[in-house]
């Protein structure tokens, strides 16, 4: 496999590429992906064999049932985020290790349900919080300290835009190079 095949497999959306325009319709449709997230993922996912959620979505690279369990990890995490940024000055988040993570039992090993039902309720809420922000509230930021910078909310939003379409297509594009 040559370096450009592997991309197209790491980054099947393509990498994160921050927006210059952040308009209202823009945020309206990150926030719809978003929205959406937990219900497509569970089409896509639920009808798969346990061998089929244990099949990587490419080589070296997490399986189904490791990317919805990542999902449900890193959502819990931004919701987290936002809020921490809403009531704190510029607060510094804390990172964690998402590829350890991902080694867990619960993670490797663990039906899939408890994290699409966490998805779930933790969208319901996180939207809802996300539809209240105003302009003022979209300007908040946290530092990552990982990416020793800080980030708004309006750009985490589009992160997490991204995210769910970036994850929901190593899912579905696996899914039809294995005719699934």
């Amino acid at each position: 496999m040559n370096e450009q095949e592997l991309e197209q497999l790491k980054y099947p959306i393509g990498r994160f590429k921050n927006s210059e325009n952040f308009t209202p319709e823009f945020l309206e449709n990150c926030i719809s992906i978003i929205e959406n997230f937990p219900e497509n993922l569970r089409t896509e996912v639920v009808n798969l064999s346990d061998n089929q959620l244990d099949t990587p979505y490419r080589e070296n690279g997490w399986t189904v049932r490791q990317v919805v369990h990542h999902c449900a990890d890193s959502h819990i995490n931004s919701i987290l985020r936002f809020k921490l940024a809403l009531t704190e000055e510029k607060p510094t988040i804390k990172p964690y290790f998402e590829d350890r993570f991902a080694e867990l039992s619960d993670s490797k090993n663990f039906p899939i349900e408890a994290s699409l039902l966490i998805l779930e309720g933790t969208h319901k809420r996180w939207i809802a919080l996300l539809k209240s922000l105003s302009n003022e509230d979209l300007q908040k930021t946290f530092i990552h300290p990982e990416h020793n910078r800080e980030f708004t909310l309006q750009t985490n939003i589009a992160i997490y835009a991204w995210h769910c379409k970036h994850h929901l297509a190593h899912i579905t594009s696996l899914k039809k190079r294995m005719n699934w």
